[in-house]
């Protein structure tokens, strides 16, 4: 990407400036006072040389203005400091907000691109560099904008000839400053790259710790982070080198030329061309040029590293999730009664179902994940009664979970068609669609927080009530008031403070306060006991009575009860019926029930 383009990426972080812009002309008014303040201080220092030391109300009167000047200075100073810092955190807090916003709205084929740890690098270390530029770099970079200007402004005021001069030779050390700097903008790039893959590589391995630690892999992984941050050092040394020799090459080159220029003032002074004074006040304000010079080389720095930053903060804030509303144009003009625009697509129409009307249906439909070649699913049909309790079975691979994937509309089939209530699920907004599904997941997710609040996650508006009423649904009551703290004890990142068929439950109570329409269940008792699968199967028929249901379920024990059962190979739907039917015809369900029973049978001989 070329530089404009990068640079153009800080852009994208004005409508969060702009959202306090009184608090910015608050900092600009206070910057221009002590910028102003400062300005005067050489003409002080002019007055007091030329008039002499011949009084002491002459030594005084100069000595009195400075000390105002300097209060002045003082109070526009930490008015502006306090300012922009202010201003510098309340961008940022908006920026993280609208990132993870921004992220969490995406669909999981934007998570096959990207790894959380770097999501979490940008939402840390690349923010932390736009709270810098903000916060301070802008301000300091403005100041010093401001002072230069002023003073290069009273310098033509004071000696034009010599102040010519100085410009002519500054706009051709200009030369090298811009070079480097450009150079500065790519190891900052570079070197932020690199912090994201640590940071990755940290997430990943302390989201498996268990595995890490079973496999004694502590000092391997803890060598694959070293090796990563030794890489991010090198880069970040690579980018502080190139800075500090641009700022050293700045410094000294103008300095020199201000060095050059103020010789040739000392000359008109021997020449009688110059007082004392004004040379003095040349002096002092070629000095601010020189620091206000010096100051902005290192704010350049600060903008290419925030460039970087922002373009990659910028990747995030422009992502925009493949899966939307969008009127299906392959569905019939009868499946497409009641359906809205793209637009205000909010919620599948339910009461349009007729009475003969399937609540879910597969239509011919194919999917293949982007990373794979051959298809997940490939022409599956299928439908599904309102109330009805269906199965899901057959070999790992053969496409169970892509179902729930598609159901979900975490993804979108490539050809054919999902309906429910004959809507198809490409005209509806995923969140609306998603709120009248439950899920239960082979891995129960358990957050850090306790547990009214894990399981209020199914419901945000539920009642302590409501709460508890499914959590003894799920036949988890009996575990809950064995807790230290009852209802409010954390439960740890992940679940760790409980067992897997505890968390299972968790899970359970949360999606039946849900209330959903549709149930899906991956596997929910896959982690339990044999007594507290009993209970918790128990609970789930309660659930499922009358509400639609799909069961992924290895265990075909689990699926006995099921009203059908859906056999799948290799993404091919190849057999329908009951447990009893299927295990008589001699197929793939039955020998897999075949396998699993005599398993089951050989395990009790033991």
């Amino acid at each position: 990407m070329n530089p404009r383009a990068r640079l153009a990426g800080l852009g994208r972080l004005l409508p969060f400036v702009r959202a306090y812009q009184g608090r910015g002309l608050l900092a600009a008014a206070a910057l221009l006072l002590a910028a102003g303040a400062t300005l005067s201080v050489p003409l002080a220092f002019r007055h007091m040389i030329d008039a002499g030391f011949g009084s002491q109300q002459a030594v005084d009167g100069p000595f009195l203005a400075l000390f105002g000047v300097a209060v002045l200075l003082a109070l526009a100073t930490a008015l502006r400091f306090y300012s922009v810092s202010w201003l510098g955190e309340r961008v940022t807090a908006d920026l993280r907000s609208a990132v993870f916003s921004q992220v969490l709205a995406q669909d999981p084929a934007f998570f096959d691109d990207i790894r959380s740890g770097e999501v979490l690098s940008r939402l840390t270390t690349d923010t932390a560099l736009v709270q810098t530029l903000v916060g301070t770099s802008v301000s300091l970079g403005l100041r010093n904008a401001v002072l230069g200007v002023g003073a290069l402004a009273m310098m033509l005021i004071t000696e034009a000839m010599l102040a010519l001069m100085m410009i002519g030779l500054l706009a051709v050390t200009l030369i090298p400053v811009i070079a480097i700097g450009r150079r500065v903008r790519r190891l900052s790039r570079a070197s932020q790259d690199r912090i994201a893959d640590a940071s990755a590589l940290a997430g990943e391995t302390l989201g498996a710790i268990q595995i890490v630690q079973a496999f004694n892999r502590g000092p391997w992984e803890a060598a694959r982070f070293a090796a990563a941050a030794e890489l991010a050092f090198s880069a970040a040394t690579r980018r502080v080198r190139v800075r500090a020799a641009l700022t050293a090459i700045a410094i000294v080159l103008s300095f020199g030329v201000i060095v050059f220029v103020l010789r040739s003032g000392a000359g008109s002074v021997l020449a009688g061309e110059l007082s004392a004074g004004l040379l003095a006040q040349f002096i002092l304000y070629a000095a601010l040029l020189a620091g206000a010079i010096g100051a902005i080389a290192e704010v350049i720095g600060d903008i290419q590293r925030a460039a970087g930053a922002a373009e990659r903060l910028s990747q995030l804030l422009d992502a925009t999730p493949a899966i939307s509303a969008q009127a299906d144009r392959a569905a019939d003009s009868r499946h497409n009664i009641g359906v809205v625009p793209p637009a205000t697509a909010t919620t599948p129409p339910a009461g349009h179902r007729t009475a003969r009307e399937p609540a879910i249906v597969f239509d011919s439909l194919t999917f293949t994940y982007p990373t794979r070649e051959q298809p997940a699913l490939e022409a599956v049909s299928f439908a599904v009664a309102p109330g009805e309790s269906v199965a899901l079975v057959g070999p790992s691979g053969s496409g169970k979970s892509t179902v729930f994937q598609l159901l979900l509309r975490f993804r979108d089939p490539q050809t054919g068609a999902v309906r429910m209530d004959g809507v198809d699920l490409r005209a509806l907004e995923p969140a609306a669609l998603r709120a009248r599904i439950g899920l239960v997941s082979q891995d129960s997710t358990v957050f850090s927080a306790d547990v009214l609040a894990n399981i209020r996650y199914g419901r945000l508006d539920a009642t302590d009530e409501e709460v508890m009423e499914a959590a003894r649904a799920a036949h988890a009551l009996e575990f809950i008031e064995r807790l230290p703290q009852r209802w409010h004890t954390p439960l740890g990142e992940r679940g760790v403070r409980l067992s897997g068929g505890q968390r299972q439950r968790i899970a359970i109570a949360r999606a039946l306060l849900r209330d959903p329409e549709l149930l899906l269940l991956d596997e929910a008792t896959s982690s339990l006991d044999a007594q507290s699968e009993r209970e918790v199967q128990a609970a789930l028929e309660e659930a499922t009575s009358g509400r639609t249901t799909l069961v992924i379920a290895h265990r075909l024990a689990t699926v006995r009860r099921a009203d059908r059962i859906l056999v799948l190979e290799r993404g091919r739907l190849v057999e329908t019926g009951t447990h009893a039917s299927l295990s008589a015809t001699g197929g793939l369900y039955s020998r897999l029930a075949a396998m699993q029973f005599d398993a089951a049978r050989e395990f009790a001989l033991r």
